[in-house]
């Protein structure tokens, strides 16, 4: 049984007549007449009796009546508090990669405040993996987070592109270079961040996984962790561009071929957007995402 017979269905009750309900409901004659006929089927039984140019409830139309004015009325408030609860919704739950640089969510979130200082915003940091399984379990409403395919599950916008760079202690010989050509890191120690999105990029290009060239001497999610182990020259690193760096390391661009990853801000596909995903998303679009002041190179 679908609203809109009941709508039509009440309206006859009210006028009882077929052409005035219809003219009430905005429909045609027939369409009233058809939706009836529909529901005689459904309840088995006349629910009008026409007798010449007069038309009359039936006892079991005035059975019917009560109930679907019932019906009619418990939809039409939940019609509106539904419409209330949408206009007041202020709640966003926002999955971030763990390595999104924290001057471009900052100026997102500050951009996002100005366009909706109503909302609350839920932070859920992770790798590309977790926050894709929370995206599309619902547990999360959008997501700011970086892959080089997404399945056809998920819409992404692109934001901004990032470069990756080789990360690595003073006096190693990769700073004589103003630039390193991946062909270099044959051999090198290496310390690896769990869950790096940088593999995945390189795949992309149709080229081998880097991690074959290079020895993996420790492997951590902690991204000071990584960053104190190069500074104290345990190994080098590969890291996005914009990823505040600590002091005693040195970086130089990745070359031969260059690696970059697209942060985008992704939701679900085929669900609807709420309110406050809507002015995400519009906020995502509309800002400029900030550059960083690091020059290019190119290899020596």
């Amino acid at each position: 049984m679908e609203l809109n017979d009941i709508r039509y269905f009440l309206a006859s009750c009210e006028t009882l007549n077929f052409t005035r309900a219809a003219e009430l409901c905005g429909v045609s004659t027939p369409t009233v007449t058809r939706s009836i006929q529909k529901l005689e089927e459904k309840f088995g039984g006349q629910l009008f009796r026409r007798e010449r140019r007069l038309t009359h409830l039936t006892d079991l139309g005035r059975l019917v009546q009560r109930h679907l004015a019932d019906a009619q009325k418990a939809t039409d408030e939940a019609l509106a508090e539904a419409g209330r609860y949408a206009a007041t919704e202020t709640r966003l739950r926002l999955g971030v990669i763990a390595t999104m640089p924290a001057a471009h969510l900052v100026a997102f979130l500050t951009h996002l405040r100005q366009k909706a200082p109503e909302l609350d915003i839920d932070i859920w940091e992770s790798h590309c993996a977790e926050l894709g399984a929370a995206l599309e379990a619902g547990e999360i409403d959008v997501a700011l987070m970086s892959l080089p395919d997404y399945p056809e599950t998920m819409r992404p916008a692109p934001l901004f592109r990032e470069p990756y760079f080789v990360a690595f202690a003073p006096g190693h010989r990769f700073e004589a270079m103003n630039a390193v050509p991946m062909r270099e890191f044959e051999g090198e120690d290496y310390v690896k961040r769990l869950h790096c999105e940088f593999p995945s990029n390189f795949v992309k290009l149709g080229l081998a996984k880097p991690y074959g060239a290079v020895r993996v001497r420790y492997a951590t999610e902690r991204e000071d962790w990584v960053q104190s182990m190069v500074a104290a020259g345990l190994g080098m690193t590969l890291m996005p561009e914009y990823l505040p760096v600590l002091p005693g390391i040195v970086l130089r661009p990745i070359v031969e071929p260059e690696v970059h990853r697209t942060i985008s801000i992704v939701t679900r596909a085929g669900r609807r957007h709420s309110p406050p995903v809507a002015k995400a998303l519009e906020a995502a679009r509309t800002m400029a995402w900030p550059q960083s002041a690091r020059p290019t190179a190119h290899s020596a």
